[in-house]
């Protein structure tokens, strides 16, 4: 049974999604700039990012509000 999100911006995106759009846009560096997080300026990559992303909520609420300011 799926529920309606009408106000959810982020309603339907995985983190995964979310993350690949924020460094299409911004890249590696832009994105370190935005939330200066170490795991965007040391050797990133999508999946070792994720893994800290999903274990640090403070981490994933920054990556989620800027994905909000720049594309909601």
């Amino acid at each position: 049974m799926s529920q309606q999100q009408p106000n959810n911006p982020l309603h339907g995106l995985t983190l995964e999604k979310i993350l690949t759009r924020l460094v299409e846009h911004y890249g590696w560096d832009g994105l370190h700039e935005k939330i200066n997080i170490n795991c965007f300026r040391n050797d990133p990559s999508i999946k070792s990012s994720l893994k800290f992303l999903r274990r640090t909520p403070w981490a994933r609420d920054k990556v989620e509000s800027l994905y909000i300011r720049t594309f909601a």
